[in-house]
């Protein structure tokens, strides 16, 4: 799993205009994990959800799931399935931002998949690719500072977030700790966006 997911960063790497093999050397120690999910049959499906609703807070996952289906995503404004389809995988990272979804149960037929969480080494110094901060419209200026996946990890622990505002929080959270590491210190750093 670990050479797909180094593959598929090659892939994201060049979609985005960024060397090849920067996030391949970037996550070549990594701290991944694989998750097997078993959901049993429910007789009342609609009352009961497999997994809430959530976005992923890792690099990139890859998704495996059976033929049963369970797997939807949010959006404009309402949840749709994701049929199950053998040859495609489901990913989300950074840019591409990872949506919110969930599992659902079915009525009659047990349902597993297996996840794939793809991280950095928990000691990596996270920080954005210094070609992709233009501050223009496609690529616009830096909004996180600099954190190690291991200060990462732990805000998530304590202050998980499945709207999708973990990143901003936890930037912000960053931002008042002391002391700051040195690249931290700008105040654009951690503002919100928007």
């Amino acid at each position: 799993m670990k050479d797909l997911a180094l593959g598929i960063m090659e892939l994201l790497a060049i979609s985005l205009g960024v060397e090849r093999l920067h996030y391949r050397e970037f996550f070549e120690d990594s701290c991944s994990i694989m998750r097997c999910n078993y959901y049993p049959p429910c007789k009342e499906p609609s009352h009961v959800l497999g997994t809430g609703p959530h976005r992923d807070p890792n690099s990139l996952t890859i998704l495996h799931e059976d033929q049963v289906g369970g797997l939807e995503v949010f959006t404009n404004g309402k949840w749709h399935k994701v049929r199950p389809h053998p040859d495609a995988l489901a990913l989300s990272n950074g840019r591409y931002r990872s949506c919110l979804h969930r599992a659902v149960v079915n009525e009659y037929k047990e349902r597993m998949s297996l996840a794939f969480f793809f991280s950095p080494a928990v000691d990596k110094v996270v920080r954005p690719v210094q070609d992709l901060l233009h501050g223009d419209s496609v690529f616009p200026a830096r909004k996180y500072p600099d954190f190690t996946w291991s200060v990462f990890l732990r805000f998530i622990r304590e202050s998980y977030r499945a709207d999708g505002d973990t990143l901003l929080h936890f930037s912000r959270w960053l931002l008042s700790q002391s002391p700051v590491m040195p690249s931290l210190q700008d105040p654009e750093m951690g503002r919100d966006p928007s």
